[in-house]
């Protein structure tokens, strides 16, 4: 296994998750953000999401934890092994970072856009090398959940590719490649039925918690479409439905107007202490 670090860059919800995998795998992460109380939170969370996955049995015993080192200047991504931006689902912050990243690190490093609805190639306008940039849509909490999205831009090269899958096959995750387009699979059909899962409770139809039982138990929904915007976040899921909205022109994608009261209310979910569901602790 090799000993080179991997940058991870955005110590929020996803990019927390994503260090606790590869942490938990033996993996050195390089934990980058330019916001000093998030650095500081980040630790903590991290610990927190390493015992639960211990707990779960989703990490191996017989490997020691990977060191976790803070950073909050983006040139800590020279030397990686392999970048995984994991910020804010805004296309303007991406290509920001994307771009910046691209003339720091050594051609042919592998950089991953953590994205849950915006096209690789779209950001791969952004970076130096298109064939580097490749795409992953993480869910959350990454440690637990045993499949990634693997999304391949047109310009998205073979050894960026077999890197990634590598490095998902590492920490015990299997790699699911698809095509490009704006919301890939999992969040161009999920995000719009969490919305209407949402609309049902704004027209009055059932509360949070019937929908999600009855989806639950009549669907075999594992969590409910609404425990499940509380955990994405809903504030994620706002800047995802938009992006569907803006990029393939479906009204099922626009936000219904309970989402956006949550949103303004900064009731976001989990990391807020309260979405459709009330929580006794934030990880904001």
């Amino acid at each position: 296994m090799t000993t080179e670090p991997i940058a991870v860059l955005g110590a929020g919800v996803m990019g927390v998750g994503i260090t606790t995998l590869l942490a938990g795998h033996g993996l050195p992460v390089r934990l980058v953000d330019n916001d000093p109380e998030k650095l500081t939170r980040a630790p903590g969370r991290i610990r927190q999401e390493l015992r639960m996955a211990q707990l779960m049995g989703a990490l191996p015993s017989d490997r020691a934890q990977g060191e976790v080192s803070p950073h909050g200047d983006s040139s800590a991504v020279r030397g990686a092994r392999l970048v995984i931006e994991a910020i804010t689902e805004d296309a303007g912050l991406k290509n920001a970072v994307l771009s910046e990243v691209s003339a720091l690190v050594s051609p042919g490093t592998p950089i991953v856009s953590n994205t849950s609805s915006i096209p690789i190639d779209e950001l791969a306008d952004a970076v130096l090398r298109p064939a580097d940039l490749i795409g992953t849509h993480f869910m959350n909490p990454p440690a637990l959940i045993g499949t990634t999205e693997v999304i391949r831009g047109v310009r998205t090269g073979e050894t960026a590719l077999e890197a990634v899958r590598g490095l998902l096959h590492e920490v015990g995750r299997r790699p699911v490649v698809v095509r490009d387009a704006p919301g890939f699979v999992t969040s161009r059909l999920l995000h719009p039925m969490i919305n209407d899962a949402a609309r049902v409770v704004q027209q009055g139809t059932a509360t949070a918690e019937d929908v999600d039982a009855l989806m639950q138990g009549c669907l075999g929904h594992p969590t409910g479409p609404l425990r499940t915007a509380d955990l994405i976040g809903i504030d994620n899921l706002v800047d995802s439905l938009w992006v569907l909205l803006k990029r393939t022109g479906d009204e099922g994608c626009r936000p219904c107007d309970l989402l956006l009261q949550k949103v303004a209310d900064g009731h976001h979910g989990r990391k807020t202490g309260r979405g459709f569901y009330e929580y006794e602790e934030s990880t904001t």
